[in-house]
């Protein structure tokens, strides 16, 4: 089955005020080359998931550079010092949410699951709007679960199934954001030939709906 997917088709695909679901951690494991489609065709209003907001000129950073993104759910902003400035002037909403809770609130969306129980918040200012649960006499907050139109995901090799693999810690939120969006757009380095041993696929093809073929500068 032939899954690539050309630049126009891709900047077609993806409407203003989609959701997207961005792997990276400070940008290793970033699909940067996706990135730069979206910036050319200028496609805004977006709600972009993601572990944080990059650098000013990397990762989903270069979207907020360009007014793209609307609203930013994230687990820290710190490297992108025009992120802050604009959630502080209000241009940018940004929803920040503890690493382990973001990570789990998208396991558990792929997973069918309607959310996950944490105490992380629990008598802060995160509770405000949520349930609270009490179990075994210890409170929780129910988190629910997160899902998104599509999914820009980084792997080191796919195989002509889109199987894929990832190298090393690049692999971080990518494979659970491969399985918690509408849409499953992987960049990766080489496709190779022969099918991937099934022992060591990380991702199965059955959750990625098109493959994009590039060297290092995904070109």
């Amino acid at each position: 089955m032939d899954k690539h997917l050309d630049k126009k088709t891709f900047q077609t695909m993806i409407k203003p005020g989609s959701t997207i679901m961005v792997g990276g951690f400070m940008t290793c494991g970033t699909p940067e080359i996706l990135i730069d489609w979206l910036v050319e065709a200028k496609i805004g209003n977006l709600t972009i998931i993601c572990n944080d907001a990059g650098y000013e000129n990397q990762g989903v950073g270069k979207l907020i550079a360009n007014n793209l993104v609307a609203r930013l759910v994230a687990s820290h902003i710190g490297l992108n010092p025009e992120a802050g400035r604009r959630m502080g002037e209000g241009s940018l909403t940004v929803e920040l949410v503890p690493q382990g809770t973001l990570a789990e609130q998208i396991r558990a969306y792929g997973a069918g699951l309607g959310g996950v129980l944490t105490p992380t918040g629990v008598g802060t200012i995160v509770e405000t709007g949520k349930d609270v649960i009490t179990i075994d006499g210890v409170k929780y907050l129910l988190e629910k679960a997160m899902g998104a139109d599509f999914a820009l995901i980084e792997a080191r090799e796919a195989d002509p199934y889109g199987n894929l693999v990832y190298a090393k810690t690049a692999r971080n939120f990518n494979p659970i954001m491969a399985s918690a969006a509408k849409t499953v757009i992987a960049r990766v380095k080489d496709v190779r030939a022969e099918a991937l041993d099934p022992e060591v696929v990380i991702t199965p093809h059955v959750l990625v709906d098109y493959v994009v073929e590039g060297d290092e500068d995904g070109r």
